[in-house]
């Protein structure tokens, strides 16, 4: 599996999925969610609530609509809101959506950075946690993953752990 690491908005990631990090509930409440509910709308939000509780370390895979991915992978970092983000649950999250790219045969897979703003988790820890699930992971699928934030101080976490890239 190939790793690429990409300074650009998560939201503009042409592939065939993109990870969500999203709320057991359904409910896209979580601030990159909420950013892709308002470009795709209302009718996405209602689909992925139909199949909660969505358990974290599971996922739902859905079409994208307007987005450049072709497919979204939710998958639950939280059981609901206000809870803080640890790091075992942005290693289930992670997991989960490799699975979910095995699932569905998806080549190659976005994955935003998610889970350390305001929670304690560090750039550091967010990105180890990433990181070792992708190169722990020994499916047949996605063949590439493209890493994704705007943020440059984590950005730097994923190049510090991935050279050359």
């Amino acid at each position: 599996m190939t790793i690429e690491i990409r300074q650009k908005d998560p939201i503009e990631f042409e592939g065939d999925a993109l990870m969500i990090p999203a709320l057991s509930s359904g409910l896209m409440g979580l601030p990159f969610a909420a950013r892709v509910k308002a470009i795709v709308g209302e009718k996405l939000e209602q689909e992925v609530a139909k199949h909660a509780p969505i358990a974290v370390g599971a996922c739902l895979v859905t079409e994208a609509g307007s987005l450049p991915a072709k497919h979204l992978i939710h998958s639950p970092v939280l059981e609901e809101m206000n809870l803080r983000i640890g790091v075992e649950n942005i290693r289930r999250s992670v997991r989960a959506s490799l699975l979910g790219a095995t699932r569905y045969k998806f080549d190659t897979v976005g994955i935003p950075a998610f889970g350390y703003e305001d929670t304690g988790v560090s750039h550091e820890e967010t990105a180890r946690a990433i990181l070792d699930e992708i190169n722990g992971y020994k499916g047949s699928h996605p063949l590439n993953v493209v890493l994704l934030d705007t943020n440059a101080d984590m950005i730097e976490a994923f190049h510090e752990l991935v050279p050359n890239r």
